[in-house]
This record gives C-alpha cells, sequence and structure tokens, in this order.
C-alpha cells in the first residue's frame, strides 16, 4: 500500500524555502514554525497536495505579527474609539517607523551631552498654540487631567460645576478619578444649571484651583446656564480647562467645540486635552499654558509615571508639522465630493447598491449631536458581516435594513479598496 505520508516534505525543507524563510525574518520563526506544522498536517490527512504545501503556508501565513488589523472605516464616525480613534497621517506613520530605532530623543548631538525630551515635538506644540507660554505633554487625556489635579491640588480643593461631573468611555468618571488623587472636589450649581456667584461662594482658603470640564461626550438642552472661562477668571484663582477633543484653534465646521486658542485668550491657566481626537495625532494629553504652572507639572514626581514614549513625540510632532491629517481631511470633504463618490461607487457595484444622504458624526466624545452631513453606498444588510470580516475588513452601519458604507470616513485614495471588498463579497470570495 502506498503511503502518502512518504511525499509529506521535511518541516526544515519547507523552512528553507525562500519565500517562507522571507516570512521567518519578518514575522519570526517560532509563528512561521507553526503555520507550516498546521500546513504539513493537513498534507498527512491528504487535504493538501505534497507540491501544494508551500503555496497553502504563504496563504495562512498572518500579514503581520500583531493580530491588529488594519480596517476600512465605513461608519461616517470620523474619530471612532473602537476602531482606535485618530488614524495618523502618513507623515506621522513614517515618523514612527524613524523613531522604532535608535534616535536623538534624549541627546543632543551637537554637545553629546543629554537633551530634552521630545523637545521637537513640544516646540511644534508651542507654534500650534502661540498663546501658550509652554506645553507638556503625558500618555492620554486622563493623566493631563490627573497631573494637573496632583500637582496643582494635592491635600486641597477644586470648586467644579455639578453639570460638568462628566463619566466617559467604560465608566471611568472624572470626579473619580480627581478625588482619588488626594484632591477635594467642591461641587457648585445643580445638574442643569451654575452661575458665577455659585463658584464664588465655593472659594476658600483651601481652593486650589477652578476646573472647567467640557461635556464632550453629551449636551444638556434647555433651560440651562454655565459659566465661561472668561468669567471663571475673573474670581483670580486658575483655571484649568478639560476640552478633551484637542482642538487647538477654533475650526469653522465645528463653531461650538471650545478650543485651546480660545481657551488661553479667555484667561484659563491651563489647558488638557486629547492628542487622538480632533487633532487627528497618536494617544497622548496635552498641556498647556502659563509657564509657571507647566513647569510645575513637567517637575513633579507624577509626570514621570505618565510620561510618553519616543513613538508618541514622533508622531505627534509629525501630526503638528506635517501634512493635513485624516481627521482634518474628513472634516474638510464637501457634501458635493462625497455624493458624487458614492454615486461613482453605487454604479460600478451594480445591482441593488443605491446611494442614501447621511449624517456622520465627530466621534470620540467631540462634538456631541453636531451632524455631519454625508453620503453612503447602500446595500443589503446581509452584506455587513461577510465585509466586516474579510481582508480588509469593511465596517459601516445597518440603518433601516439597508448596509451602509458612508464615505465621509473613507479617503478618497480608498474606493477602489471598498469596491474590490464588496465585489468580492458578493461573489462569494473571502479574504
Amino acid at each position: 500500500m502506498d503511503d502518502r505520508r512518504r511525499d509529506v516534505p521535511r518541516t526544515d525543507t519547507v523552512l528553507a524555502e525562500p519565500v517562507v524563510a522571507e516570512a521567518v525574518d519578518r514575522l519570526g520563526r517560532p509563528a512561521v514554525k507553526a503555520v507550516v506544522a498546521g500546513v504539513l498536517e493537513s498534507c498527512r490527512a491528504g487535504e493538501v497536495a505534497p507540491d501544494g504545501v508551500v503555496a497553502e503556508v504563504v496563504d495562512r501565513l498572518p500579514p503581520s505579527s500583531t493580530s491588529l488589523r488594519a480596517v476600512v472605516n465605513a461608519t461616517g464616525v470620523v474619530v471612532h474609539t473602537n476602531l482606535g480613534r485618530a488614524p495618523l497621517s502618513r507623515a506621522a506613520v513614517d515618523a514612527l517607523v524613524l523613531a522604532a530605532g535608535a534616535t536623538d530623543v534624549e541627546l543632543d548631538l551637537a554637545t553629546g551631552r543629554r537633551g530634552a525630551r521630545g523637545r521637537g515635538a513640544l516646540a511644534a506644540l508651542r507654534a500650534a498654540v502661540p498663546d501658550a507660554e509652554d506645553a507638556h505633554v503625558v500618555n492620554n487625556g486622563a493623566a493631563a487631567v490627573a497631573l494637573a489635579a496632583r500637582a496643582l491640588a494635592a491635600d486641597r480643593e477644586v470648586v467644579v460645576a455639578r453639570g460638568e461631573l462628566v463619566e466617559i468611555g467604560d465608566g471611568f468618571r472624572i470626579p473619580e478619578l480627581v478625588e482619588s488623587l488626594g484632591v477635594r472636589l467642591r461641587e457648585v450649581g445643580t445638574t442643569n444649571r451654575v452661575r458665577l456667584e455659585d463658584y464664588a461662594a465655593a472659594v476658600g482658603e483651601r481652593t486650589a484651583f477652578v476646573l472647567k470640564v467640557h461635556p464632550s461626550n453629551f449636551r444638556v438642552e434647555g433651560f440651562t446656564s454655565s459659566v465661561g472661562v472668561a468669567e471663571l477668571a475673573t474670581l483670580g484663582l486658575p483655571v484649568v480647562a478639560d476640552l478633551g477633543s484637542g482642538l487647538l484653534r477654533p475650526h469653522p465646521r465645528l463653531p461650538q467645540e471650545p478650543d485651546a486658542t480660545s481657551a488661553l485668550r479667555a484667561g484659563a491657566s491651563l489647558v488638557t486635552a486629547s492628542g487622538d481626537k480632533l487633532l487627528g495625532g497618536p494617544q497622548c494629553g496635552l498641556l498647556l499654558g502659563r509657564a509657571d504652572v507647566v513647569h510645575a507639572l513637567r517637575r513633579h514626581p507624577m509626570a514621570r509615571a505618565v510620561r510618553v514614549d519616543k513613538l508618541t513625540l514622533a508622531a505627534l510632532e509629525a501630526t503638528l508639522t506635517g501634512p493635513i491629517p485624516p481627521v482634518a481631511e474628513a472634516l474638510s470633504r464637501s457634501t458635493a465630493d462625497v455624493e458624487a463618490r458614492a454615486r461613482r461607487l453605487a454604479a460600478a457595484i451594480g445591482g441593488d447598491a443605491t446611494v442614501e444622504s447621511t449624517e456622520g458624526r465627530v466621534g470620540g466624545g467631540g462634538a456631541p449631536g453636531v451632524p455631519l452631513p454625508s453620503a453612503a453606498v447602500s446595500l443589503p444588510a446581509d452584506l455587513a458581516a461577510p465585509l466586516r470580516l474579510g481582508e480588509p475588513p469593511v465596517v459601516g452601519r445597518v440603518r433601516g435594513g439597508r448596509l451602509l458604507l458612508d464615505l465621509l470616513t473613507v479617503p478618497e485614495g480608498a474606493d477602489d479598496v471598498l469596491l474590490e471588498a464588496v465585489r468580492r463579497v458578493r461573489s462569494g470570495g473571502v479574504g
């Protein structure tokens, strides 16, 4: 009896094949060897021909050493938290690659001595917001608020409006964060209304600063009142404004969204914000404001615990100095252009593909309730899962029994990728 197992190639023979050896260099020997072992087992079972082993190994190899997969965001949500928030610009990606090796992140090449960490990124941040006397960067927006609370108000009080005691993603609450750092919150006003005199009555000898929190992921309407930074600055205490969304300057499409420049001009001593939202950069926390305040934060022991790495610094600098990042591109797209793209794609797909008017969103806790007029290719809802599981995964949203692929969040250069993904799924193809 012929034993087909004699024809099964050896593991080391398969690993020595040039295309497999290249994958070892890229993915690591253990990962590739595990795939080879699986294919050889299939070969022994008669499921893969001996002369097809190498091709099958190549087909089964993962595209990279990370389990993360690049996704086409067709949801219409510009800063989608579940999809990693802001997609980085090409310049920021290139900066990450450069920073992955040995760099002069803390070395002055001219003198050969230790240099200031992140000097390029901080200079770029100060240049982007000239009203800030100084700037500092930490690892996320919550860390920025935490560092400010600990460095400026430990064992003291911070005055904040009740309507601004917000909860952000995953049940994370600003008041619990601040109080965990040894700071007592003095709440003023009611859920929907607060006045300047409420703040003034709460200020005492133990008050360190007034905290102004932008309710970035919800909106209260009706019988409401709030106090702006300019009014709070008249109290004679430092005002710390947590903006959340990372908008550095006013944006014409988001007129109600607070920005760092305006807050500082209004009298804020310190502004905190996220770098991976409307700024369109990597995850980080921005602190901008008075030189003495920022210096106190930078020198506080906690600053070391929330320090950013060289990859973040490189990507942030490139975001600030390089070409317009994808988030800003999405916000600048005209409705007419998006509609024209949707019509072209729907015509290319054919069948029951149609075009629907949609309303996108900023997302990521930015500009809540502000619609962004857009257009989407409308397909049968049963295509949602196959597209999501394809290669690359395409994530849209289902509304009214139809799958909407909103082009507000799809770069124009990715239209062909989207078209091919839909065609592959509709033809029964996989991956």
